[in-house]
């Protein structure tokens, strides 16, 4: 077991510091000022200051049961008057490693030679997008322009990840911390941990990636199995009320979608900004006079029985001019700031107060909500967005400090949603869908997707961008996720084309779930049923997607059961060099490869193979690895299937 090194190499630093953290619209401005940091003199497994005078002790253990195999490690202070809050532990890196995880990623997958921030923020801030349309007005659309890696936030971070050697190591790290920390990469021979807090690692290794996973997920936890529903078709996203998901829902029957879903996030009202058509955060039905939707729970109703399960949408923010705001405010049940009042965060243009996770009252409260005002009135799922906006500078009921609390809270916010679900007794028939992310969401929430990816081809934010985040997580311990089929960001000439939906569309059935988004200026996009060619591309979709049902349905178990992950990178099934940085397509389980189009206009692509014997799905061409441009009519995508008798099953199933 490399652990052995591991030990013999760690080096520990330390000194002080602070941090001055500015939010802004979710996204942070980090400022960090500390001393110069101490190397520490090891004495067996004592390190000594001797500067301060301060000891520190190495613990190590190795864990048994299902986590045997993985080593813990951590360091206590056995004597010194505790001053120091900065601590970098060093190790060895080896040779020719690659580096994935860390939460979610996007441009990049491999992360060797970056340095990666441990802190959940808003991955589309203001800013970055306000840069991209002056970009793209002077020098034109750039879709392949790839930001420097520093400048990006990820609303899923956390301390694990995965290295590996071509042909060799496969281990993972995870790292036991709060509060904001760096993984720094960057030097070929060393991987430093800067932390905040005294160090608690964890470290395992296996032969085999599958192995591998099993381990983590043993440590970190695992995803429950989805509604046996979610498999059956599409879940169309469709606004603006009753009278209108009955039009569509009409269209939809006319070209023989398969619907198994209606996600309305505008279930309780909706606001007009200068960003788009938004959900009015007041956690119940718009049922009031004029409302958009009337007698909600009865149409709920009749579109279950009809086999359409509906969908809603939540987050931790509460809307400032509705009653349940002036619920929470007269409880006392929101975050304050210094001054004592509810601490208000700007979302996109508007303040929004948020409840405080810390307070059991408000906790309960809340829970509440989503167990009479969502699953009361018939709902089978939710988006449950946001998680990552506690402010630094907030009071929290509870007294604890938010900079332990921030990283932390998407998990809290995740587990009330889960708990939600097993105290109305909907396990197995109730599911919901986080955006943010860190340790303990792996063990909360049930499904990511893949937060607001803009409505265009770019690499750094658009289509592409889907695949990386989706291994990021898969390697990082959370096997299930999908992503909003179209985009969703949508600003000034950055508007969703009838093309880009139908390939995201096609990607998307070869995922968990098949779901669409309408974006944030519906108008200005193109959407599902804007005319037959669209229409038809969505019956074919959800087609492809209902004939995956059993194949998924046995992946998500294994998830459940092993930790493995859905969507898998290729190097997860194939040890050849060239896999580890291949980031533009993707295994579905072991048996099937998807390769995108991930480009405006295209009509094939440079399909790279690894060395096996591949059956292309739709044309029945037989091949056997290599770099081959596969051609790919806007009806079509590049999916092969192993020729295996579990792919061959797949194979006769899409020839019915």
């Amino acid at each position: 077991m490399r652990g052995t090194e591991f030990l013999t190499d760690l080096t520990l630093r330390v000194g002080t510091g602070s941090d001055h953290f500015a939010m802004s619209h979710g996204s942070f401005k980090y400022k960090r000022s500390q001393s110069k940091m101490r190397l520490l003199t090891r004495d067996g497994e004592r390190f000594i200051d001797q500067k301060a005078g301060s000891v520190y002790r190495l613990h190590r253990e190795c864990l048994d049961g299902e986590r045997k195999g993985i080593l813990h490690l951590w360091f206590t202070r056995e004597s010194g008057l505790g001053t120091e809050n900065r601590f970098d532990i060093t190790i060895q890196a080896l040779p020719d490693e690659h580096i994935y995880g860390c939460g979610e990623t996007y441009s990049k997958l491999d992360l060797k030679g970056e340095n990666v921030r441990i802190f959940v923020a808003e991955h589309q801030n203001a800013g970055r997008i306000g840069k991209k349309l002056i970009r793209e007005k002077i020098f034109g659309v750039k879709p392949n322009y790839v930001m420097d890696f520093s400048k990006y936030e990820s609303y899923y971070a956390q301390p694990t990840f995965v290295g590996a050697v071509p042909g060799s190591h496969k281990y993972f790290i995870h790292v036991n911390c709060k509060r904001y920390s760096e993984f720094d990469f960057r030097d070929g021979y060393t991987t430093t941990f800067h932390l905040e807090e005294l160090p608690d690692l964890y470290y395992g290794e296996a032969e085999t990636f599958q192995e591998l996973s099993r381990l983590q997920s043993a440590l970190l936890g695992r995803q429950q199995e989805l509604p046996d529903w979610i498999y059956d078709g599409a879940i169309l996203a469709i606004q603006e009320g009753c009278d209108r998901i009955d039009e569509k829902l009409a269209r939809a029957k006319e070209a023989g979608i398969k619907v198994n879903g209606v996600w309305s996030q505008d279930w309780c009202g909706c606001r007009r900004t200068g960003f788009g058509y938004q959900v009015m955060w007041n956690w119940k039905a718009d049922e009031c006079p004029g409302g958009q939707y009337p007698d909600l729970a009865k149409h709920i109703e009749k579109w279950g029985a009809d086999g359409i399960a509906f969908l809603g949408y939540i987050n931790p923010f509460i809307a400032l001019e509705k009653d349940i705001y002036q619920e929470a405010a007269a409880k006392g049940y929101c975050v304050k700031d210094k001054e004592g009042k509810d601490y208000l965060v700007t979302i996109t243009t508007f303040p929004a107060a948020m409840v405080d996770f810390t307070n059991p009252e408000a906790y309960a409260w809340y829970k509440n909500l989503i167990k009479e005002n969502m699953i009361g009135i018939g709902m089978k799922g939710w988006m449950a967005d946001f998680g990552e906006y506690l402010p630094l500078d907030a009071v929290l009921f509870d007294g604890s400090d938010p900079m332990d609390r921030h990283n932390e809270w998407p998990a809290i916010w995740a587990g009330m949603n889960r708990e939600a679900i097993q105290e109305c007794h909907k396990e197995g028939e109730v599911f919901f869908f986080t955006r943010a992310g860190s340790t303990k969401t792996i063990r909360n929430s049930m499904m990511m997707w893949t937060g607001d990816q803009h409505v265009d081809w770019s690499v750094d934010d658009g289509l592409p961008s889907v695949i990386p985040a989706s291994l990021s997580l898969a390697m990082s311990g959370y096997g299930i996720s999908h992503s909003d089929a179209g985009g969703y960001t949508t600003v000034m000439h950055m508007k969703r084309s009838k093309e880009l939906l139908i390939r995201w569309e096609e990607m998307n059935a070869f995922s968990p779930l098949l779901r669409t988004h309408e974006g944030n200026q519906p108008v200005n996009d193109v959407q599902f049923d804007d005319d037959q060619d669209l229409l038809r591309n969505m019956n074919r979709a959800a087609h492809w997607h209902v004939l995956l049902k059993d194949y998924l349905q046995q992946l998500v178990r294994e998830c459940k059961e092993s930790g493995i992950p859905v969507m898998r990178p290729l190097f997860y099934h194939y040890d050849e060099a060239w896999c580890y940085t291949e980031k533009t397509e993707y295994l579905l389980g072991g048996e099937l490869l998807i390769a995108p189009i991930l480009e405006d206009g295209k009509r094939s692509r440079l399909v790279r193979l690894p060395d096996d014997h591949w059956i292309h799905l739709f044309t029945g061409e037989r091949f056997q690895g290599g770099d081959l441009e596969i051609e790919a009519s806007i009806e079509e995508i590049p999916v092969f299937v192993r020729d295996s008798e579990e792919g061959r099953k797949i194979v006769e199933l899409f020839r019915k």
